[in-house]
């Protein structure tokens, strides 16, 4: 009986002494030498903690005022739109060139296969605007949309990827002409590019011909040269990609003139393959068609593309 009588009193005290274990101790619990490394440990996690919490909050600072720099921007970019579009038909510098001897400024001359030469002249509505940029090539819009803006064509196509009307940087770049493409003498497709950026603008709407009601609201896109107006219907939306040089496969960004009647049906055949839906829309050699052209970030240098068919 005193056998068992002492094996509890060895259990509580292990167990006692257990808990004194367990117990958090104080700083005093410790020798001199243990305090000084545990307040330096203190010290240094708290240094650490402020470091991380400084970090965090200047993270946030920088991302807030990027994001409000990037729609600030935007903001500046729309209000230059409005402005550029205001001047659309507006004669207040169009008689400048003129007024100083120089009758060619709007006016260029082609020759045709016969050796018959003829002059374009730039619309009058657009002659501010070409004044003021000779890079301008003309004006682009889709009712009941925010895509309703010049486009520029440069010597090569990266310019305008990073300049705006004005020729100033700016990220969001300006709606452009593929460099190859030829209003004066015509092209069998003009290829139009633009960013698509977070804010909405330049072509970032676009991606929304993937739904067929979409194109059946906005069946039509009116793409004006300085030297003609057109009206394009919808035919063809689809998703593609830039794909390497050596890659044998429908690139439609090569696709400007065909030719033959027999190259330009086959562009024709890869654009309805591809196509989300079936528009009815046909065209022919001869016809001239439109393409426009903006990033998509399904896949790695993806593509969305718009293509039309001018109908007068």
């Amino acid at each position: 009986m005193s056998d068992k009588k002492s094996n509890i009193k060895e259990n509580d005290a292990a167990k006692a002494a257990e808990k004194e274990s367990e117990r958090p101790k104080r700083l005093e619990d410790y020798d001199p030498e243990m305090q000084k490394r545990i307040i330096a440990e203190i010290k240094r996690a708290e240094r650490n903690r402020k470091i991380l919490i400084l970090a965090f909050v200047l993270l946030m600072i920088g991302g807030f005022g990027a994001y409000g720099l990037y729609y600030i921007n935007a903001g500046k970019g729309d209000d230059r739109g409005g402005e550029l579009s205001h001047l659309v038909g507006n004669d207040v510098l169009a008689n400048i060139p003129s007024q100083q001897g120089d009758d060619t400024f709007y006016t260029a001359t082609i020759t045709d296969e016969r050796g018959v030469s003829r002059k374009l002249e730039v619309l009058e509505e657009y002659k501010t605007l070409y004044y003021l940029n000779k890079d301008l090539i003309g004006w682009l819009k889709i009712d009941d949309t925010n895509i309703d803006g010049p486009v520029m064509q440069a010597a090569d196509n990266e310019y305008y990827l990073s300049h705006d009307f004005d020729k100033k940087d700016d990220k969001a770049g300006t709606l452009f002409l593929d460099c190859d493409c030829d209003v004066i003498r015509g092209s069998d497709n003009l290829i139009i590019y633009g960013h698509h950026l977070q804010s909405g603008r330049m072509f970032s709407k676009l991606s929304a011909y993937e739904s067929e009601s979409y194109y059946a609201s906005h069946p039509i896109i009116q793409f004006d040269t300085i030297y003609e107006k057109g009206t394009y219907q919808v035919m063809y939306a689809f998703r593609s990609r830039v794909y390497d040089a050596d890659q044998v496969v429908f690139k439609y960004y090569q696709f400007i003139n065909a030719q033959s009647a027999e190259e330009f049906a086959s562009n024709m055949e890869e654009m309805k393959r591809l196509s989300y839906y079936d528009t009815g829309i046909t065209a022919q050699y001869g016809d001239r068609l439109l393409t426009l052209s903006t990033c998509d970030y399904n896949e790695e240098n993806g593509r969305f593309v718009v293509v039309a068919k001018k109908i007068r």
